[in-house]
């Protein structure tokens, strides 16, 4: 019996042991390769232990500042926008009696299977100083001169957050149209019956049923933002003035546009972690709280 089982576990561990060998290649070892790179100073390929001084450096630095701020910010501003958006057009997309509901699903599905750096471009081209949005804003006489969306600090930021709510919407939207399916629809027949209203059925049975995919959604919409490069590196390049510049964007220049200092890289790389790890925490928490009766 014993013998039986050593031949189980070692057949376990020879079926186990490539998958845990590149696990542990390709994501381990990274990791904590990266974490001694965070202690490591220098430009280029001389490093030297440098302790805490990268951390340090983060204290002073203005452009790391500004890019954790405009990060932030678009976090707080977009993820809520583009989660109450997607909710909203699940729920109007999953009621029976609307036509065409399969071409209207497809149609707000289809941005985020679109190239990132395709789409970036058009949304750069659209939203030119001459370009068909202000334009088209123009000739319906909505604005007396055109807006400049890149050029300018606060309506670059506005058009970022435009991209990515347009880009992942339907991302979002999809998970929330799965659950809505799932709830058995007698439960509104019968509040239907009883004579509630709309409004009530979606407070007291649509959204106590979304909450798990409030989460969901809310958690890896905020991982995201928070990793934001390839809209604002193809559409402002972080301008004007820094006023896009994100994390992502700024480990990526430290790295490789600047001379590279890839110890300091490393490090507000892992700003982003702690970022992760604390939204994320506080996001559980408040999910936690409102299950509670």
């Amino acid at each position: 019996m014993a013998q039986s089982s050593g031949k189980t576990t070692l057949t376990g561990w020879l079926f186990t042991g490539p998958a845990l060998m590149l696990l542990t290649f390709f994501m381990v070892y990274p990791i904590l390769s990266s974490l001694w790179m965070s202690l490591q100073v220098g430009k280029g390929m001389n490093f030297s232990f440098g302790g805490f001084a990268n951390m340090w450096r983060l204290t002073q630095d203005a452009v790391f500042q500004k890019a954790l701020l405009n990060t932030l910010t678009l976090l707080v501003v977009q993820v809520p926008i583009m989660i109450a958006l997607a909710m909203l057009l699940a729920v109007a997309l999953n009621d029976p009696s609307l036509k065409g509901r399969a071409l209207f699903r497809t149609a707000i599905f289809l941005p985020c299977v679109t190239s990132l750096v395709a789409y970036s471009v058009l949304f750069k081209s659209m939203f030119a100083y001459d370009g068909v949005v202000n334009r088209f804003l123009e000739a319906l006489h909505i604005l007396d001169q055109p807006i400049p969306w890149l050029s300018d600090t606060f309506w670059a930021k506005v058009l970022i957050i435009l991209a990515i709510t347009w880009r992942w919407t339907g991302y979002n939207m999809i998970f929330f149209l799965a659950a809505l399916q799932n709830i058995e629809p007698s439960i509104y027949e019968a509040a239907r019956i009883d004579g509630i209203p709309r409004w009530a059925q979606f407070q007291k049975i649509t959204l106590p049923a979304l909450i798990p995919v409030v989460l969901f959604t809310t958690v890896t919409s905020t991982i995201g933002t928070l990793q934001l490069f390839d809209e604002v590196n193809n559409i402002t390049l972080g301008g004007p003035a820094n006023a896009t510049m994100t994390l992502s964007l700024y480990i990526y220049q430290l790295s490789f546009k600047f001379m590279p200092s890839f110890g300091y890289a490393a490090t507000v790389s892992y700003v982003i972690v702690v970022l992760v790890m604390i939204l994320s925490f506080f996001q559980f928490v408040a999910a936690r709280d409102r299950r509670r009766p």
